[in-house]
């Protein structure tokens, strides 16, 4: 029958296959990226940072001596218009003459970043990137204020070599010299900086050897040590779950697709039954005929595979421009290609194996009674079994390549049970239909009765629509829950402002400047950054520590001292202790992250902080309300470890926005140091990012979607013969094309409306368990989204529908008859 009957099945695999392929690609060609550029993302060929405190003399003499050394001091700041009217919180960066050491800074209008840095007239110059000027309302060649100092804008950034491992920024990129900061005043003890010490080694020297003499000769230092051969963990680790995340989409889809492919399959041996009864009569064995379709299967699969293969193989050229600044590679990858065919190559079997086996219950005989009466087929127990075994090994090799074995194991267990719910469910409809009372309107009974009639596609197409619908309704619902969570239940408990680096000797005035204000007031908490370096004496880095738990040992984590429990935390393990508390140092520790390290009540915590490293006992645990979005710390000390330490006080300011924003300006005019954090501003970027990765994935899910309509078109496609004949019969007894056409759109109105209820029962139940679950928030059903989405299942079925059902229409009764 050529390869018409093959086009879903074709489709199915190159879509399927393409998506993982493609995906897969992208994140190989990132990851070569980064592995290519680490030097220029590191900054340097090794790395060394501090938090809170510049290098020590031997420490920096150590650096000097083993290289080139590049030195980049990092804070937040407030940058202000000359006038004050305008202002915005920056990431600011001072850089020395070697920056960068790997790499180019592009400016515009270009010119060298040392000219543009060098000091003119008595003042600085300064770069930054364009949304600064445009927030300050000022263009290159103007002058704006940071802290005490009176910076010239000489350019904008355009590119850094550096930017993509710059971490989370809430504001534009400032660049100055060093020699610039100290004018500034921003810098203190205690201050929230970080020194990054970059360098360039000389060649033939072996990094990790220059790393462990590092950790030899300043075992306390507290810096955070990496070569270019781990220049971005992070980002590498995001690159591996989002390209995990998505290939799961894909496989998804092919597994979608597979119900196409089991269709197209089952149709096509139903369709070959005679040409298998002409061979079993002709003396063919079962096995022999069984080889001959299996071969012809696997040819048109491996076809379909190739084409998604190259197609995946395509996409880090064709994405290369749009994926900046991330760095990427563009080039062949076999692996990800590899794991994508074998995905299509288990899918077929799993999928194409069990109609298949029905070749053996196909008796000569066949090809003179089914002219009479069809006898139903099923496939022999080992195609099942078969099948089974090719599933099984699709569910192992999804498993093995995940970075996340657990979530891929959950993600299998979820598939399993997603099709067996549908299956179920579209079985207990064809039962419902059959076992439906007769009504009296004629065409409701008729397509009643094409529901649950022979070789209905009813159970497929809730299968296979059912699953896509699930996954843009549990979508749909957790995207609603969290738009609703950002833009509602945070803003209202939210502080207006958070204020940071505030001086001991500033915290006076600035509470006087809030006392000012009437309905406002504040939290505030000594802060000091420090470094989690050994869990019960052992050393952190190399500790067994939960996936969910590493990142706290990551880099620089905030810790406070306090002597009573902090507002937003309850203890849950062990006392708290007395306020009046003097003795070895005590540590109050996050439940979740001590369950995740294997710590608990009694236990040790080593913590550099500034250079000096502090063990202390986890006197309890406590489980931390972070849905308040007020000041929380993961660490906790008793009074009288931390006091004599540089620190600097972190305030949270509560009050209306107008009055927020009078306070605002009052603290950064009269304390430039202090940078003030809007807490409104923040939470309008996570709801844009959110919003943004909503609709990324709403088009990640439209495109299971879209495979499971393929599907839903192919099995519509697979009942033109019998439409046909059914609208034949029907107006050869007197019914009008009104009433046929009006016949076809019921049954698929009611195939829309089944698979739309089951898969809103599927995604809300799914959607309730991510939220309440992983999220750990409150779930709120939303009827809105769920309704848009079963109202379009239900107007997809309509359409594909009547699509199908007006080609029925176009038979002339008399010579479809006399061809009977």
């Amino acid at each position: 029958g050529g390869l018409g009957g093959f086009r879903v099945f074709l489709l199915s695999l190159v879509l399927g296959v393409g998506a993982i392929a493609a995906i897969g690609s992208l994140g190989a060609a990132v990851e070569t990226g980064i592995r290519a550029d680490a030097r220029a993302l590191l900054g340097g060929d090794v790395s060394a940072r501090l938090a809170m405190r510049p290098a020590s003399p031997a420490e920096r003499r150590f650096l000097e001596s083993s290289g080139t050394l590049s030195e980049v001091t990092r804070l937040r700041a407030t940058a202000r218009a000359l006038d004050g009217s305008r202002r915005s919180l920056i990431e600011l960066q001072a850089v020395d003459g070697a920056y960068p050491l790997y790499g180019t800074v592009t400016l515009a209008p270009r010119q060298p970043l040392a000219a543009a840095l060098a000091r003119r007239d008595g003042m600085s110059g300064a770069v930054a990137q364009q949304s600064l000027a445009q927030r300050l309302g000022i263009k290159v060649g103007d002058r704006f204020r940071v802290g005490d100092a009176v910076l010239g804008l000489t350019g904008t950034i355009e590119s850094e070599p550096d930017v993509a491992l710059a971490g989370l920024a809430f504001g534009p990129r400032v660049l100055v010299a060093q020699s610039a900061l100290p004018a500034t005043g921003l810098v203190a003890p205690g201050m929230l900086a970080t020194y990054d010490y970059r360098l360039r080694l000389p060649p033939g020297s072996d990094p990790a050897g220059w790393i462990a003499r590092a950790r030899a000769a300043f075992p306390q230092a507290g810096w955070r040590l990496r070569s270019s051969a781990d220049a971005s963990p992070s980002l590498k680790r995001l690159i591996d779950r989002l390209s995990f995340f998505l290939s799961l989409v894909g496989i998804t889809a092919l597994l979608v697709g597979g119900v196409g492919i089991a269709n197209a399959v089952a149709g096509y041996i139903a369709a070959k039954t005679a040409s298998i009864a002409t061979l079993r009569c002709l003396g063919a064995s079962a096995r022999l005929v069984f080889a001959a379709y299996f071969a012809q299967v696997l040819a048109l699969a491996l076809a379909g595979i190739a084409v998604g293969l190259v197609l995946g193989a395509a996409a880090p050229f064709a994405l290369a421009p749009l994926v900046a600044p991330v760095p990427l590679r563009a080039a062949l990858y076999p692996a990800p290609l590899a794991v994508a065919g074998l995905c299509g190559v288990l899918a077929t079997l799993a999928f194409a194996l069990w109609p298949l086996a029905a070749i053996g219950a196909v008796k000569p005989a066949a090809l003179f009674r089914d002219r009479i009466g069809p006898a139903p087929r099923r496939g022999a127990p080992w195609g099942l079994a078969a099948s089974a075994a090719a599933g099984f090994g699709l569910a192992v090799l999804i498993v093995a390549t995940a970075p996340d074995r657990r979530i891929a194991l959950w993600y299998v267990g979820g598939v399993l049970a997603g099709f067996l719910l549908f299956r179920l469910a579209g079985a207990a409809m064809v039962a419902l239909a059959a076992r439906a009372p007769r009504p009296g309107w004629t065409l409701l009974r008729l397509a009643l009765a094409n529901l649950h009639r022979p070789g209905a596609p009813t159970a497929r197409v809730v299968l296979s629509l059912g699953i896509g619908l699930s996954v843009m309704i549990a979508v749909a619902l957790v995207e609603g829950n969290l738009a609703l969570e950002i833009g509602t239940r945070l803003a209202a408990r939210a502080p207006a402002d958070f204020f940071i680096d505030i001086q001991p000797a500033q915290l006076a005035g600035f509470r006087d400047i809030v006392a000012a204000s009437p309905g406002a007031h504040i939290e505030e908490v000594p802060m000091l950054r420090g470094r989690i370096t050994r869990l019960n004496g052992v050393p952190a880095d190399p500790a067994h520590v939960a996936p969910d738990a590493r990142w706290a040992l990551r880099g620089d984590r905030g810790v406070t001292y306090s002597a009573a429990v902090p507002e937003g935390s309850s203890v849950v393990a062990g006392k708290w202790w007395p306020a009046d508390y003097h003795g070895p140092p005590l540590v109050s520790f996050d439940a979740g992250l001590a369950h995740g390290m294997g710590l608990k009540v009694g236990d040790t915590l080593t913590v550099n902080v500034l250079g000096r490293e502090i063990t202390a006992r986890i006197a309890n645990l406590r489980r931390i309300d972070w849905g308040r979005l007020g000041i929380s710390f993961v660490m906790v000390f008793a009074p009288g470890t931390l006091e004599a330490a540089p620190q600097t006080h972190l305030a949270a300011l509560y009050a209306p926005p107008a009055a927020a924003e009078a306070i605002v300006g009052r603290v950064t005019g009269r304390f430039p140091n202090v940078s003030a954090i809007s807490v409104a501003d923040a939470l309008a970027e996570v709801g844009r990012v959110v919003a943004t990765i909503g609709a990324a994935i709403r088009i990640v899910a439209a495109f299971t979607l879209a495979v499971a309509v393929l599907v839903l078109a192919g099995a519509i496609a697979a009942g033109h013969r019998r439409r046909v004949y059914d609208a034949v019969v029907l107006k050869v007894l007197g019914a009008t094309r009104g009433a046929v056409l009006a016949t076809f759109a019921i049954e698929h109105g009611l195939l829309g409306v089944a698979a739309a209820l089951v898969a809103a029962g599927l995604g809300t139940l799914a959607a309730w368990l991510l939220v309440s679950g992983p999220m750990n928030l409150a779930f709120t059903f939303l009827p809105m989204p769920l309704a848009v989405t079963a109202a379009g299942a239900v107007l997809l079925t309509l359409i594909l529908g009547f699509a199908g059902a007006w080609r029925a229409l176009g038979a002339r009764p008399a010579a479809w008859l006399r061809n009977e």
